[in-house]
């Protein structure tokens, strides 16, 4: 027993000796080391990151990830890549990299194998001109083999742990929208290899994605289990083992992925076999999932996907979809159904080659259920194409819809009425080949009743009998009847009654009669968009043929009767307010649709319009329709800055283009959208306009709006209390920029108040600042706006006239300063009284023709070249008298605040003109100062610049001169 008990308690000395050993270098190293490891990490860091990287503290232990020495970062903010330096791109309360112990022991070098990650946020991002956010990884490539002695921090991944993570990604130019909330994720395998296998284990709480608008996922709960091969040379992974499970629905995926130089190579399936209804239910919006606990769901499922093909965007390449969905024997059931949904069969494939939406195609070949005896449904429908679409499809069937109500326990919706179908379609459908399939079928609803939870009353009495006809497979042999369609609400019947032949030419007859509460019939169905005391009131006749209007055969239309409007509310897709239609009556009398009253609206701004729209009728008919008008516009204000694209405003409305540019340029306000399907002329009458803080009042004159511009003719209104005089065209080219051409003439107005309240004339005429009195002005600009709709100054184009007519210069430096070298005070106040200005602007340079002024007995002329930032190359002569036959030349360069001077010289030197690329709307270069030449050569580039600038202005007259 004693020569048992000798060793164990050697054993356990030697044990508890290590241990104590073992935990004392756990706190020791820390201490030993943090020097060592904190400066290479700040090494590594600085060298390879280009975001700006910040964080609180950092520790070296063993005991946050035991048994592993990390280095922990607490409370790290990284910034993006440019042009997203002050976006977050990861805020993470703790990261952290596990050192291998061995190598900084014996070599002090510092290997991480583990990274952790917790409690995290990463916003990723990529904006419409696919620039990206995360783009903040700097690799200098080696031109010298690898050193592989060479000591210092490296990364030999074999962990990575991710825990509460909340991941968004944006894609503006795939319109991709992913939100990932309570992410944990952990990857092991041998991630510095050049082949390996990843084990991949992540669940996703909540998971919400989107595409174009389209939620595809919302809520979604998400268990991944993968193992994923990776070759880093070949860039390639290959999906070993990959099982989901979104909600309740098991998906398992296989396939491969390579990354190619412009691209990537996929070849993708995947599955989710002898699955349950119910199972597929889960995966639904959130909405849905109430409904499906308290529904019984029985039956089985089968989804089939698979993603195969090259993607590359300079090569225009796509991978190929498919899909596939299988119901078998489906039962969907409530209490309270007199009889269940059964026989619930779907069979639905889906076909995307290249992800081209013109070569869909779609085939149900089955969807079908029944409701008891005499209510069934069946429908096989198969489609290809989108623009030119081939159809054959057969949809039959006779269905109560309270008991189909009811078969489905539809919380939100009670509705009643016998509904009939038997609809039949082959052929071809082409809007630009006017072809349509051949189609015999009609739709019949009887006793209808709809009553949603949004709104206390039903919509009763619903009453439609639709038909369709075409024997020929052509628009022109297609025809379609309501006879009627009818249906009271809180009271007041609504009657319908169409027949339309010849979608070639349209032959219409349509009588419309009745009341609606817009607003009301809105809230029936929690539609945004409408006031809730909008008020529709009709009794409209309509009979024509669409030919007639155009042809101008109006004596053969017979369009009659009235439509009133109330205190409607509506919004489009490019203003960022709603209008309001506080009241319109409208009349129709052949091809006209008379304004009768008309006053609407927007923001702080107000409309009143007195005049007609022509061939309304058609424009709803066309497939692209053009607005044809002429009115009398009167308004008390009309706030300019309210209608531009990106301003602030309650329209929810808003198109995803204008969402993007918004959060991309928030600061921004956008230019205004002008509609491409107007053309209309107003005589306008304004009595006040506001545009960025300028005030004009008395507008009056004549505007048209064609083809996406605006046009302004001999159009006056009161400025700085002067009356001007213009003609102007107007159009965007985008959200973000506009182009303009103005030609305008005001007669005496103030010098001093033009400068202070207008930028424009502070920016282009500098030297303003030092003249006071009356002028009057002959111009004409072209030019573009920014995203501010400021003008971009490169971009002006024109010239014109000033006459000094009434005024005192006072200190102009440059005169200023050769008074004081000739000995001559006068030049401080020198008469310009009379003196006409020719300038010529291009380029961002402004080109002075020679004019002559007074200052005492002296003769001075000026002429030469400025820049809008104050470079000066001007040439001053001196004229002594008599008569100033005798003139001292003096050279003048330097800016218009320190005016440099060389008498005896005409020979100054360049500016050199900004260049600016219209088409992007971009300053390449600004203008700068040349580089000194020959006398000669100064003179020849001067009078380029000059005739460059002379074309300009004649451009002008010519684009003012396209429409109006």
């Amino acid at each position: 027993m004693e020569n048992f008990k000798k060793p164990l308690l050697k054993t356990l000395k030697w044990t508890g000796i290590f241990i104590a050993a073992i935990l004392f270098l756990m706190f020791i190293l820390p201490i030993l080391f943090p020097g060592t490891i904190s400066e290479q990490v700040k090494i590594f860091a600085n060298k390879h990151l280009a975001g700006k990287l910040d964080y609180k503290k950092v520790h070296l232990t063993f005991f946050r990830h035991f048994p592993s020495l990390t280095v922990s970062v607490d409370d790290l903010l990284l910034k993006g890549s440019r042009p997203f330096q002050q976006d977050t791109l990861l805020a993470a309360k703790e990261v952290a990299a596990g050192i291998n112990l061995k190598n900084l022991i014996f070599d002090h070098e510092v290997k991480i194998d583990e990274i952790y990650v917790m409690d995290a946020y990463a916003n990723v991002y990529v904006n419409s001109k696919g620039q990206a956010n995360y783009n903040v990884y700097v690799s200098s490539p080696s031109q010298s083999p690898k050193d592989t002695t060479e000591k210092g921090t490296s990364i030999k991944l074999e962990l990575i742990k991710f825990k509460n993570w909340h991941i968004k990604y944006i894609d503006h130019t795939a319109k991709i929208l992913a939100d990932a909330k309570g992410l944990n994720y952990t990857g092991q395998g041998g991630l510095s290899e050049d082949i390996f296998d990843l084990k991949t284990d992540l669940k996703i709480d909540s998971l919400d994605f989107s595409l174009d608008r389209v939620y595809y996922a919302q809520q979604k709960s998400l268990h991944a289990e993968l193992i994923t091969r990776i070759n880093t040379n070949a860039l390639t992974f290959v999906l070993r083992k990959n099982e989901l499970k979104i909600n309740d629905l098991p998906l398992k995926f296989t396939g491969s992925l390579s990354i190619l130089k412009d691209g990537y190579d996929l070849d993708i399936n995947a599955a989710s076999e002898k699955t349950t209804i119910r199972d597929m239910i889960s995966v639904l919006p959130p909405q849905y999932l109430d409904w499906a606990k308290d529904t019984k769901l029985e039956g089985k499922s089968n989804l089939f996907f698979s993603l195969k093909g090259k993607f590359s965007e300079p090569r225009n390449l796509k991978p190929r979809m498919t899909a596939r969905l299988l119901v078998d024997d489906g039962t969907i059931s409530n209490a309270k159904a007199p009889v269940p949904m059964k026989n619930l069969n779907v069979d639905l494939g889906i076909d995307l080659p290249s992800l081209d939406v013109e070569q869909l195609g779609v085939d149900i070949k089955t969807l079908s259920f029944d409701l008891g005896q005499r209510n069934t449904f069946r429908a096989v429908v198969k489609t290809k194409g989108l623009s030119e679409m081939s159809v054959n499809a057969n949809l039959k069937g006779t269905i109560n819809l309270q008991t189909l109500d009811a078969a489905l326990g539809l919380k939100d919706v009670d509705m009643k009425g016998l509904m009939n179908a038997d609809i039949k379609a082959n052929g071809t459908f082409s809007m630009d080949k006017k072809l349509f399939p051949k189609t015999n079928g009609y739709l019949a609803l009887k006793d209808g009743w709809l009553k949603t939870k949004f709104y206390p009353n039903p919509i009763q009495h619903i009453n439609l009998t639709a038909s369709i006809q075409n024997p020929e497979g052509t628009f022109r042999s297609l025809g379609v009847k309501l006879m009627p369609f009818q249906f009271d609400f809180e009271g007041n019947p609504v009657f319908i009654n169409a027949d339309l032949q010849n979608f070639e030419d349209l032959l219409y007859k349509v009588r419309a009669k009745g009341t609606l509460n817009v607003g009301k019939i809105y809230k029936v169905f929690k539609r945004k968009g409408m006031d809730v005391s909008g008020l529709i009131t009709a009794d409209l006749s309509l009979n024509g043929r669409e030919s007639y209007a155009i042809t101008g055969q109006y004596n053969k239309l017979d369009n009659k009767g009235t439509l009133n409007l109330k205190n409607i509310k509506a919004a489009t897709t490019y203003l960022p307010k709603s209008f309001y239609l506080k009241e319109g009556s409208f009349q129709f009398e052949n091809e006209k649709m008379w304004f009768r009253k008309f006053y609407a609206t927007y923001g702080k701004s107000d409309f009143a319009l007195n005049g007609y729209l022509l061939n309304t009728i058609n424009y709803f008919i066309e497939r692209k329709g053009t607005l044809h008008g002429n009115f009398a516009l009167n308004s008390n204000y009309i706030l300019v800055d309210e209608f531009m694209a990106l301003k602030s405003g309650d329209n929810e409305d808003k198109s995803l283009e204008v969402e993007y540019a918004k959060a991309e340029n928030p600061k921004s306000t956008g230019v205004v959208i002008v509609p491409k399907n107007l053309d209309v002329s107003l005589v306008t009458s304004v009595r006040k306009v506001g545009f960025k803080g300028l005030n004009i009042s008395q507008l009056k004159g004549t505007a048209a709006v064609k083809a996406g511009q605006v046009y302004l003719r001999s159009t006056s209104f009161d400025i700085i209390g002067s009356r001007m005089n213009i003609d102007a065209r107007y159009q965007n080219e985008s959200l973000l920029t506009a182009n303009f051409d103005v030609a305008l003439k005001v007669m005496d107005f103030n010098v001093q108040r033009a400068y202070k309240e207008i930028d424009m004339v502070r920016k282009m005429a500098t030297s303003a600042k030092d003249v006071s009195g009356i002028v009057s002005l002959n111009y004409k600009l072209k030019g573009d706006f920014d995203k501010n709709m400021n003008p971009i100054y490169p971009s002006l184009e024109g010239g014109g006239v000033v006459n000094l007519r009434d005024v005192a210069v006072n200190n102009l430096k440059m005169l200023s300063v050769i008074g004081d070298n000739v000995g001559a005070d006068a030049f401080n106040h020198p008469d310009m009284k009379g003196v006409n200005i020719v300038t010529h602007i291009k380029d961002d340079l402004i080109h002075i023709d020679k004019f002559k002024f007074k200052v005492s007995i002296l003769r001075p002329s000026i002429s030469g070249t400025t820049s809008f930032n104050g470079l000066l190359d001007i040439l001053v002569r001196v004229g002594l008298p008599p008569g100033g036959l005798i003139g001292i030349p003096v050279a003048v360069t330097g800016t218009s605040e320190k005016p440099k001077l060389k008498f005896f010289s005409r020979k100054g030197q360049g500016i050199l003109t900004a260049l600016y690329n219209r088409k992007i709307n971009k300053v390449i270069r600004k203008e700068e100062r040349a580089p000194k030449e020959s006398k000669k050569e100064q003179r020849k580039e001067k009078k380029a610049q000059e005739e460059k600038a002379k074309e300009a202005e004649k451009r002008v007259n010519k684009d003012l001169g396209k429409n109006g």
